[in-house]
């Protein structure tokens, strides 16, 4: 009798120390989530930031988009006039809008990107008449072209819209 009391008083504080233990876990950095503010805040700046980026390489640098690049700045111009007017109301359901966009976008950036890698062809581009879509015009490092800004633009400001759709689900 003895033993089974020492055995469930094992099991108790076991189940104790691992809850303790999974409270602390969840209080640490990398399980930290931020304010709907914030996520809405920052997808606003990124998509600021890339607008602003697009408009400085073609009308300051001269450097005239392609038919792929206007597309993209289609995707991303509105991002930021829905995203600014979110940020006064904390909305999530405008993520639903801007959740469509920049997918759109980032499959345009991702087709783009992988013409300018060459794993498409330029034949299959729509850039036929015009401006070529591999052409580089900035390339810093050796990999970051305007193209590849555009698509990490686009990934971030999805990553944190699913994320605002996670924590409203939750």
């Amino acid at each position: 009798m003895v033993k089974k009391e020492n055995i469930l008083r094992r099991i108790v504080h076991k189940t104790k120390m691992e809850r303790m233990y999974n409270q602390k876990v969840n209080k640490m950095w990398f399980n930290y989530r931020m304010s709907r503010w914030s996520q809405l805040f920052i997808s606003w700046l990124i998509s600021l930031v890339a607008t602003l980026g697009s408009l400085f390489f073609s009308e300051v640098m001269g450097f005239p988009p392609c038919i792929l690049c206007w597309y993209q700045r289609i995707c991303m111009y509105p991002l930021v006039l829905i995203f600014f007017t979110s940020l006064f109301d904390q909305n999530s359901t405008v993520i639903r809008y801007t959740l469509s966009l920049s997918i759109l976008g980032w499959i345009i950036a991702a087709y783009h990107n992988l013409i300018y890698w060459g794993v498409i062809p330029e034949n299959l581009s729509p850039c036929q008449a015009g401006l070529s879509c591999a052409d580089v015009n900035i390339e810093w490092l050796g990999f970051i072209t305007i193209p590849f800004l555009s698509l990490t633009a686009f990934t971030l400001i999805n990553i944190i819209s699913f994320l605002i759709l996670r924590n409203k689900e939750a």
